[in-house]
């Protein structure tokens, strides 16, 4: 080995195995946590416990983990942050033949590339708004104690009659979400070959069709959430909220929502700890 190598070309085979690796665990494990998360707002529905309890209970599940400020940084940020920045190396170092051959593999490593650029700029994105509330245009940021109505506004672009704040958000979601699906899937049909678990063609293929498989029900997930979420009764969600608040011990914020706010214990409820971890689809991320 060449003492003028660089730190790069010296762990580049490591390098490439952490990569692929982060980008199932823990990002890809927590994009599906994350759109199974949020499109319990639609089959909550069908439990018949209803959306917003549903969304609600699955938002104060991960609050109440301990630790979760610190497994958000080394469990899903910094992970984030190394697959992005050796994503974009591997991206700009790397060479597409799409425009010469043309073959299906390589339009699949254009796309993995364009969709992993992208994906990240809609997580920075999705995080700043929703976690870190960043006063970004059609934004509008998530809170956990009322998971629903506050995701439903988001969703809606900060406001529940502003058309065009409305369809540019719903574009961006939609867009980021399909993008991340999609880097997901055909990152987990790439990361077997790598690993070499997948040698010969017809292994490939069923594994392909595996991915697909999976790539088509987390992208259902997705805009089942949007789509529960956009079309969502927020007056009503927001009732259900107060009356969840109500039954944890803590204090509605509008007791005239209420029926029997009366019931209202006197001193302040627990304070509500914020988190990326859920919302409206969410890491990298949500999605």
């Amino acid at each position: 080995m060449s003492a003028s190598e660089s730190f790069l070309d010296r762990h580049w085979f490591l390098l490439r195995r952490l990569h692929s690796l982060t980008g199932i665990v823990p990002i890809g494990v927590f994009l599906i946590f994350h759109l199974v998360t949020n499109s319990s707002i639609v089959w909550g529905e069908r439990l018949g416990d209803g959306g917003v309890k549903a969304f609600q209970h699955e938002v104060d599940f991960i609050h109440s983990m301990p630790g979760l400020l610190l497994l958000e940084i080394f469990g899903l940020w910094l992970p984030i942050l190394f697959h992005a920045v050796f994503g974009f190396i591997i991206g700009f170092t790397g060479r597409s033949n799409v425009g010469r051959y043309g073959y299906a593999d390589n339009w699949r490593y254009t796309l993995q590339r364009w969709s992993g650029y992208i994906g990240f700029i809609f997580i920075v994105y999705h995080v700043a708004t929703l976690r870190w509330k960043w006063n970004l245009p059609f934004a509008a940021a998530f809170d956990p104690s009322i998971a629903s109505s506050s995701t439903a506004i988001a969703l809606r672009g900060g406001s529940t009659d502003d058309l065009v704040a409305a369809v540019v958000v719903g574009a961006i979601y939609l867009t980021g979400v399909t993008l991340l699906v999609f880097h997901l899937a055909n990152g987990l049909w790439t990361a077997a070959i790598t690993w070499g678990l997948t040698i010969s063609e017809a292994a490939q293929r069923r594994w392909a069709w595996v991915c697909a498989g999976l790539g088509v029900a987390l992208m259902a997930a997705g805009w089942a959430a949007y789509w529960g979420f956009v079309t969502l009764d927020i007056d009503q969600a927001r009732v259900i909220e107060e009356q969840l608040i109500l039954e944890r011990g803590g204090v509605p914020r509008n007791l005239d929502a209420v029926p029997d706010a009366a019931a209202a214990p006197a001193g302040p409820g627990p304070a509500q700890p914020e988190s990326v971890l859920t919302g409206s689809t969410n890491t990298v991320l949500e999605n």
